[in-house]
């Protein structure tokens, strides 16, 4: 089953003046389509709680609302999908478990990655990166910079692979145009937003860029 998969994902995270329902207040507001609700920071309880809230606001505004990671959440809030970030996980399991109506994404950083998660034949989305140094998520993966996210979706073509490629990790608004350009799909953004004193204006402008 083709999904649709939005050219702009905000991602939610924890904040220490704002939480994750005032996030996706602010951000479908502005006119955000996709919302990964992206939280580890609280137990079952209370993240379904709280996705609840978050969903209801996504329901308002007709946006998709993806999990990040708590697949085995999916039957018991109103979300979308689910976005996996362990690169090596079992997707068909995980398929099987959300079924197919569920939208799941996967995270990847080199080509091999994106072959892996290609080749499952249930992944409906691969978020690529990161371009540049993130605090969202720190890790020790080679930055791939905009020649990165070319040579990799260059080779997809060559290779007949889909799969949208979604670039994340440390993307500011100055870089959208570059990397709408470099052939990959779209572009997931957190910190870019949340640390601006105008995120709501920050997100209209990204999309302004991209569409």
């Amino acid at each position: 089953m083709k999904k649709y998969i939005s050219k702009f994902h905000y991602l939610t995270q924890d904040l220490p003046h704002r939480t994750h329902i005032e996030q996706t207040e602010i951000a479908c507001k502005a006119g955000a389509n996709w919302i990964q609700y992206r939280c580890f920071s609280k137990a079952d309880e209370d993240l379904i709680q709280e996705i609840h809230q978050i969903a209801s606001i996504c329901d308002d505004w007709g946006a998709t609302l993806i999990l990040t990671d708590h697949y085995h959440l999916l039957n018991q809030v109103d979300a979308q999908g689910v976005h996996i970030e362990d690169m090596h996980t079992n997707f068909a399991a995980i398929r099987e478990i959300i079924s197919d109506e569920k939208t799941l994404g996967a995270s990847a950083n080199t080509l091999v990655d994106i072959q892996r998660i290609n080749a499952s034949g249930v992944v409906d989305y691969a978020g690529c990166g990161p371009f540049a140094v993130t605090k969202t998520k720190p890790n020790d993966y080679p930055l791939l910079g905009i020649d990165g996210y070319k040579k990799i979706t260059d080779t997809m073509a060559e290779l007949g692979i889909n799969l949208p490629l979604i670039a994340v990790g440390g993307i500011n608004l100055e870089d959208t145009e570059a990397l709408v350009n470099s052939g990959i799909y779209g572009i997931a953004v957190s910190a870019a937003v949340n640390s601006s004193d105008l995120p709501g204006k920050m997100i209209r402008e990204f999309y302004k860029k991209i569409y």
